[in-house]
């Protein structure tokens, strides 16, 4: 299949409706504690998509009186984007990578939460992906396509890093994520002689458990991080907003690629992180991503910290 790069991206994005300095939270990290180990959540900016793309063949009525209970818009939403930064007084690790400068105009903006948690992108030491979506991989190349984390190690998912290394993916992925398909390759072209690769259950590094998360991509993965007896999960977009994943966990999402399997994923999680009292940090979650889980009958609430 003969792929036109710029064509693709650019049709893509088009799609998307991106406009720069739309919603988006702010760059300020939140900032939590366990134990020995300090996590802050930092701000990469903010998506614009159609609503459609989240919420294509729900049921309308249903739908519309949980968006009007969290104020969100059916036609278009902002997520925001929160990494996670993980600093131990020897680590500096970053769970993904943001945006970069080649995705979305409202995305990008890691460089400056990094400035505002006092680090630059020559101090973090370890890069750990949740997937290969654009949002969370594309920030390891800059504006001239070097490495930004120079100094990094970088840490992949096998099955994550399979699928995306994949030349069949292209052709299977769907017309509207071939560029995700396109521009994944080149970006871990770009980090592949300095990544290690894990699956589900191993120890990453010190106090970081892999979780399997897989349905939002085929790979995607959970991280739980442990220090003194207290625990915190980063779920990437296994939870994907704070509403309807929130309410209607079972309702398939149109950004999870095995909107099934993530849907399952998804109960799971929330059943665990509401048992257990796990706080947990979300990617396109609100007010930075850090929150508990509550549960509500057979649904669930997002309270934030």
């Amino acid at each position: 299949m003969r792929i036109d790069r710029r064509g693709f991206l650019g049709g893509f994005l088009g799609g998307l409706g991106a406009a720069a300095g739309i919603g988006g939270a702010s760059l300020a990290g939140t900032v939590t504690r366990l134990k020995e180990v300090e996590v802050t959540t930092l701000s990469d900016g903010n998506l614009v998509l159609p609503g459609d793309m989240v919420f294509d063949g729900l049921p309308e009525e249903p739908l519309a009186a949980i968006l009007a209970r969290h104020d969100v818009a059916r036609d278009e939403v902002h997520p925001p984007c929160n990494l996670t930064l993980m600093r131990d007084g020897i680590r500096s690790v970053l769970f993904d990578a943001g945006s970069g400068p080649a995705f979305m105009p409202s995305a990008g903006r890691l460089e400056t939460a990094l400035e505002a948690a006092g680090l630059g992108p020559g101090d973090i030491t370890h890069v750990v992906f949740t997937h290969g979506h654009p949002d969370h991989l594309w920030g390891v190349l800059d504006d001239f396509d070097d490495l930004l984390f120079a100094n990094a190690d970088y840490l992949f998912g096998q099955v994550e890093w399979d699928y995306w290394r994949d030349p069949a993916t292209v052709d299977r992925i769907g017309a509207s994520r071939v560029a995700f398909a396109v521009g994944a390759p080149r970006r871990m072209d770009a980090i592949a002689e300095r990544c290690s690769f894990f699956t589900d259950g191993q120890e990453i590094l010190p106090g970081v458990m892999a979780h399997a998360a897989f349905g939002h991509t085929p790979g995607h993965m959970a991280f739980e991080i442990r220090s003194g007896g207290e625990a915190l999960m980063v779920v990437g977009d296994a939870i994907g907003n704070g509403h309807v994943a929130f309410e209607q966990p079972d309702w398939p999402s149109g950004s999870d690629q095995d909107a099934d399997r993530g849907a399952q994923t998804r109960r799971r999680l929330l059943d665990q992180l509401a048992t257990d009292r796990i706080a947990m940090i979300g990617f396109h979650l609100p007010g930075g991503g850090l929150g508990r889980v509550e549960r509500m009958g057979d649904a669930y609430r997002f309270t934030e910290e």
